[in-house]
């Protein structure tokens, strides 16, 4: 079952079969609800952490209840490579916007793939390279655009995943707007009249809990609409 999850997920093709197999036995696939915890700042960092299937947020919060979200992560994302590499805890929290399916790779198999496989190393490098873009560009939309600039570009984060082609993304997100609205920071009124906007603007298309995207250049870029 965990090696049909995995068959498209782009880091597990490019590894042999030897390393594909070790990866099957040891990774734990595990079901959590919705509202649930996944991992909590501070946890001792013993995985790599991918989502099969659902949502999830991270974020951090303080201790009078302020809460900040910082991406999310759809079905194929893996994350928390930082803490294993560096040793340190959690420095974020992980938390299911919808009942989920999630994937846990043991750091020392984590660590035997970066032993044994130099194309896990250039998906590793990419994938920072990646996250590296996509958290300067959630600071520059905090700083310089209003919510429906936020809304497109949270749209666009969660459809754009590194080592993926250009025009080789999923069209179809399936997301609610309360999940946009959680992961952009804004409100749901906000986030609803920022998804009219864009709709309006041809960059996507609304259905029933899922947003078709035509445009995720246009969602990257854009600065005024």
């Amino acid at each position: 079952m965990l090696k049909t999850r995995l068959s498209t997920t782009p880091w597990f093709t490019i590894l042999t079969a030897e390393q594909q197999q070790r990866v099957i036995d040891e990774t734990l696939l595990q079901e959590h609800p919705s509202g649930s915890f996944i991992a909590r700042k501070g946890d001792p960092s013993r995985h790599w952490i991918g989502v099969i299937e659902g949502l999830v947020r991270i974020s951090v919060g303080t201790a009078d209840g302020k809460l900040a979200s910082l991406t999310g992560v759809p079905p194929g994302g893996w994350v928390g490579e930082g803490a294993l590499l560096k040793h340190e805890p959690r420095r974020y929290d992980l938390v299911t916007l919808r009942d989920s399916q999630i994937a846990k790779m043991p750091v020392d198999t984590f660590f035997w793939l970066l032993d044994n496989s130099i194309t896990f190393n250039r998906f590793l490098l990419d994938q920072f390279n990646h996250r590296m873009g996509q958290f300067i560009g959630r600071i520059e939309s905090d700083r310089l655009f209003n919510a429906d600039i936020r809304v497109a570009r949270c749209i666009a984060e969660l459809v754009r995943m590194p080592n993926y082609a250009d025009d080789n993304y999923n069209r179809q997100l399936n997301i609610t707007q309360e999940e946009i609205g959680y992961l952009a920071r804004v409100s749901r009124q906000r986030t609803n009249g920022a998804l009219k906007k864009l709709t309006a603007a041809g960059f996507i298309e609304l259905q029933y809990r899922s947003v078709v995207i035509n445009d995720l250049h246009g969602l990257e870029s854009l600065e005024e609409i």
